[in-house]
Formats: structure tokens, C-alpha cells, sequence
């Protein structure tokens, strides 16, 4: 099962976006549970994941990796979509690797090469799949 991990900072639209998109993983049964970390909103950040039903912490990505209960983890930033075929994805790579994965931006939906060449490269901000064991490791 997987836990799915939103590190958000005063973006509940962006937060609101992606957790429709995880809706699909939801009905599947592969999302067991939504983490958002909020690293201090002041926006109404808290009432969009209280409202999905998110489990909401107060800090980063590391107090969230200790409350997820999935084995595998998703690590997203908020306003993240996840393209169809994610599901059947996240789950084939959960069921023969170990190792961590990264998501890579569809075509259609990636910015100009330059623009991505001069942008901040955030680590999240395409997302990354990774075992709660791995993450716990890392994170201490």
C-alpha cells in the first residue's frame, strides 16, 4: 500500500489539484492515506485536507514519513497532477524494484527547455516513489 506525502506551504489550490488527482488511486485501493506536511500556511491549507480526509502534520517531509502508514511511499509537491496510467505504474514498481523512482513530466505538459534549465530544480516537484524504509533511513 502506499502513502502519499504533500509538503505545502500556503498553496491550497495547488494542494486542492492534486489531491483530485489522487482520487483514482484511492478508489483502487493502492492509496491507503494522504500526509500533508504543512511547513507553517497561513492560508486555509489545513480546512482543504481536513475536508479530504488527510491526515495534517505541522513540519516537513520527515514528521510525515513517520506517520505514514503505507510500506511505499509518494512524495509529492502540491499542485503535482498525476497523469493517467500513474496507477498501474506506481503499482509495477512497487511490486518488482526497490529502489527509488522519480516521475518525469508528460510532454505535453513539460515548460520550455530553457525555462526548465533556469528554473530552481525542486526536488518534488515532479514526484518520487520511494519504500517508507528507505525514507525512514534518509530522513534521520
Amino acid at each position: 500500500m502506499l502513502s502519499v506525502l504533500i509538503e505545502t506551504l500556503n498553496d491550497e489550490e495547488g494542494l486542492a489539484r492534486t489531491l483530485a488527482s489522487l482520487i483514482g488511486g484511492a478508489v483502487e485501493g493502492v492509496v491507503r492515506d494522504v500526509v500533508v506536511c504543512d511547513t507553517g500556511s497561513t492560508d486555509q491549507t489545513h480546512r482543504v485536507a481536513d475536508h479530504a480526509g488527510c491526515h495534517y502534520v505541522a513540519g516537513g517531509i520527515s514528521v510525515g514519513i513517520r506517520q505514514a502508514k503505507g510500506d511505499w511511499l509518494l512524495l509529492l509537491e502540491p499542485g503535482a497532477r498525476l497523469s493517467d496510467g500513474w496507477i498501474d505504474e506506481v503499482v509495477a514498481h512497487m511490486a518488482r524494484h526497490t529502489m527509488p523512482a522519480r516521475f518525469s513530466r508528460a510532454r505535453g505538459s513539460r515548460a520550455p527547455f530553457l525555462a526548465r534549465v533556469f528554473s530552481g530544480n525542486r526536488a518534488l516537484a515532479e514526484g518520487l516513489v520511494i519504500s517508507k524504509r528507505q525514507a525512514t533511513a534518509l530522513s534521520k
